[in-house]
């Protein structure tokens, strides 16, 4: 279950807030006026991860996470790479069911933009 946490102040870039469950990783990056500037709704853990990520002004980006090398001692940083696929249904299913404890307007928001992404992909 996504829980609210406060506003971390990250020095030489946006403030943000990380909420995370087994299922999802919810990053909400704000501009100083508080407004939300965009955020990353990463999902799948741990089987196949990926994420949506949408920022005021650029739109969306869908991709997948590469956690790079199986072996410990090679492994390196997981970086984003193009993927097409979105589950809409299932992520926009367990994103209403684990949200509920979040305040409303993000909610709405994510739900939206879920939305948004699909009808866009659609068009």
């Amino acid at each position: 279950m996504l829980k609210h946490v406060p506003k971390q102040a990250v020095s030489g870039d946006r403030d943000r807030q990380w909420m995370s469950d087994d299922y999802f990783d919810l990053i909400v990056w704000y501009k100083t006026d508080g407004a939300i500037h965009g955020f990353q709704l990463c999902y799948g853990k741990p089987a196949w991860e990926r994420a949506l990520t949408w920022l005021d002004g650029r739109g969306f980006s869908h991709t997948e996470i590469d956690t790079g090398e199986e072996k410990a001692t090679r492994n390196r940083t997981p970086i984003l790479v193009p993927d097409g696929s979105f589950p809409a249904a299932k992520v926009a299913h367990e994103f209403a069911r684990r949200s509920v404890n979040l305040p409303r307007n993000l909610r709405d928001l994510v739900e939206s933009k879920i939305a948004e992404f699909v009808a866009k992909r659609n068009a």
